[in-house]
């Protein structure tokens, strides 16, 4: 008997177990695809973290750098940080264990391959309107742009991941004529007339409002202290103290004012910024910080009035023409023309110095002192430079571009406690020609102006822009001084010695009067609460002799106002006019209509008036995060 054997079962037990091994193989795929989907992730969270700390470290050395940048800055000045730069200092300013441990993890690369280092250069320069922070500023066009760029690594890293981060820096200078009202202490609109004013205002200390006026503010107005309105000048009524809706004060800018702002930080000491406009000592170098910033040494005309306790009456005038050589300032050239008059009388000025009075006196009714005038006629000085014979052709030559654009004026005689030594600008409706580069003059003493000054230009004269807001025909000017006083056109100097008072008919009335001009001044502070203690307040920081209100006379400034100092020669208190109450002590004027405006030529760059001390303003901008090793990356947004 045939037997069969039957194979099915084996069969069906062979499928099953090829079948249990592909499973456990797609399960094992699975498993092992899970595990490197596992570690992959935590690689990249690994590199993601630790991108994430060195983008932060690389932006800390960035910062770092700023930080001592931008105090060299507003220190030293910009020449500083250019030097510092090109010394390699700020590429090394790196952080470090010395600062912290923590620093020890990770090591720095300027992305050139340089460790312990960042990358810090000059990438250009700017000159134009201030980003939003600062609306209604702008900075001069040689301010200079700087790149700060690092790399950062963790120095047991795994990953090998490298952080970045950049970041630009716009050191601008920022004109302060910028700024309508710009004060270096407590700026105060206490009782004012009536005022708009349409530019930006800052107080590098209080502001003081309050008025039965109305006061406007158009732009922004910020203080690195209070803005309050607290009763001074002696009086005790006419608003609430503390309640800004009893002020008469109108805030139209948002936000309507910001108090405990940074002190914007000027290129002088501010401390004694008054050093600006005085003489500097015989040991003292041109080229030195302080020396460079002396309108003394920045000036191509420089005249000196003094005399001797002798008995010639006549006094010596020194006259110094100087240019700048290598782009240094013209008090640093090696061969000045000095004129040297000793003898100094009328008939010698009217031949060798035409423009020139010393004769002329009055009597300041505010000081109650004398005034021993050094008298510029402003417009015989033009015609003066610009004949082909003088020695300011010879000095500075038109024909190769070579103009005086600060003229500094300074009377040191020698006088008695009751006489004040002054200087006074006559006759400056029109300027001296200059190509436009504007005209500053300068002086330590007090200044006076007498009648309309920068009005028209030489091709503008039948269009002269005079008792109005109108600075379309004029020339970038300032006026640099211990204190200022406007005189009106119809001012005689034997007014000063008539006895003042309201409508005095040995008085000759006050005719409408326009300054264009940038004004940069002291003022005397207020010592007190009262009527005799009070500074005046803006609105009479322009000083006044006489009645401009029979008949009502405009007072048109169209201006910047700069106080920046303590008057140190015309020291007298402020005391208020006639008609005010509480009844002032010995009045010497009565006020005009003033129409203070700020001249919007000053917001063009191009119509900087020479000699005007900037504000040094660190801007960071243009944040990103380059690849590795990438110095000039462009970042999608600021």
């Amino acid at each position: 008997m045939k037997i069969s054997l039957s194979h099915a079962q084996p069969q069906r037990g062979g499928f099953a177990l090829i079948l249990v091994l592909i499973l456990l193989g797609i399960s094992l795929a699975i498993v092992a695809s899970d595990l490197q989907r596992t570690q992959s992730v935590a690689i990249v969270n690994q590199r993601n973290n630790e991108f994430s700390i060195d983008c932060n470290a690389a932006e800390s050395a960035v910062e770092k750098v700023f930080a001592r940048m931008a105090y060299d800055f507003q220190s030293y000045g910009v020449a500083y940080v250019v030097n510092a730069t090109a010394a390699g200092s700020y590429q090394t300013n790196i952080p470090n264990a010395t600062d912290d441990a923590y620093w020890s993890r990770f090591t720095f690369s300027d992305a050139q391959g340089n460790t312990n280092k960042v990358c810090v250069f000059q990438v250009g320069t700017y000159g134009g309107p201030l980003p939003s922070a600062y609306t209604g500023l702008y900075c001069t066009t040689n301010s200079p742009i700087y790149e700060i760029v690092s790399n950062a690594q963790l120095t047991n890293s795994t990953t090998g991941v490298i952080g970045t981060c950049q970041e630009n820096v716009l050191l601008a200078l920022v004109p302060l004529n910028t700024w309508a009202i710009f004060y270096n202490g407590l700026m105060e609109f206490t009782q004012c007339a009536t005022m708009i004013v349409n530019g930006r205002v800052q107080a590098n200390g209080s502001i003081y409002v309050g008025t039965t006026a109305s006061l406007t503010f158009k732009s922004g107005v910020s203080c690195t202290a209070t803005l309050t309105a607290p009763f001074v000048d002696g009086l005790s009524s006419g608003w609430t103290v503390g309640t800004p809706s009893t002020w008469n004060t109108t805030f139209n800018a948002t936000p309507s004012y910001t108090t405990n702002v940074a002190s914007v930080t000027v290129s002088l000491n501010m401390t004694n910024s008054h050093f600006m406009i005085d003489i500097p000592p015989a040991s003292e170098s041109p080229t030195s910080s302080t020396g460079q910033q002396r309108l003394y040494n920045q000036a191509q005309m420089v005249l000196i009035v003094t005399n001797s306790a002798g008995t010639n009456p006549n006094p010596t005038v020194l006259l110094t023409l100087q240019q700048s050589v290598n782009g240094a300032v013209p008090g640093n050239d090696p061969a000045p023309e000095v004129l040297t008059y000793t003898n100094a009388s009328p008939g010698s000025l009217s031949t060798n110095l035409p423009f020139l009075s010393l004769t002329n006196i009055t009597y300041d009714q505010r000081e109650q002192k004398t005034n021993l005038f050094t008298q510029v006629d402003v417009g015989s000085l033009a015609n003066w430079i610009a004949q082909s014979n003088s020695p300011v052709q010879s000095k500075l030559p038109a024909s190769a571009g070579q103009y005086p654009t600060i003229f500094y004026v300074a009377d040191r005689r020698n006088a008695l406690s009751t006489q004040l030594p002054s200087v006074r600008l006559a006759n400056g409706a029109q300027l001296p020609a200059n190509n436009n580069l504007g005209f500053t003059v300068a002086t330590p003493n007090p200044l006076y102006v007498q009648g309309n000054y920068n009005v028209q230009t030489a091709s503008s004269a039948a269009n002269a822009s005079a008792a109005s807001t109108n600075t379309a025909y004029t020339v970038p000017a300032a006026l640099f001084s211990d204190s200022l006083t406007v005189l009106s056109p119809n001012w005689t100097d034997d007014q000063g010695y008539t006895t003042y008072s309201k409508g005095n008919a040995a008085l000759e009335a006050a005719a409408n009067d326009t300054i264009n001009a940038a004004i940069v001044t002291g003022t005397v502070p207020s010592t007190g609460v009262t009527g005799s203690t009070f500074s005046g307040g803006v609105h009479n920081l322009p000083r006044l002799l006489e009645d401009w209100t029979t008949p009502n006379a405009n007072l048109y400034l169209n201006t910047s106002i700069l106080r920046l100092w303590d008057s140190n020669m015309a020291t007298n208190q402020f005391r208020n006019p006639y008609g005010f109450s509480p009844a002032p002590v010995n009045p010497y004027y009565n006020p005009p209509t003033r129409d203070y405006t700020f001249d919007p030529n000053f917001l063009n760059p191009a119509k900087v008036p020479p000699g005007i001390p900037v504000a040094l303003v660190p801007i960071r901008f243009a944040w990103g995060v380059p690849p590795p090793g990438v110095t000039n990356y462009v970042p999608l947004h600021d």
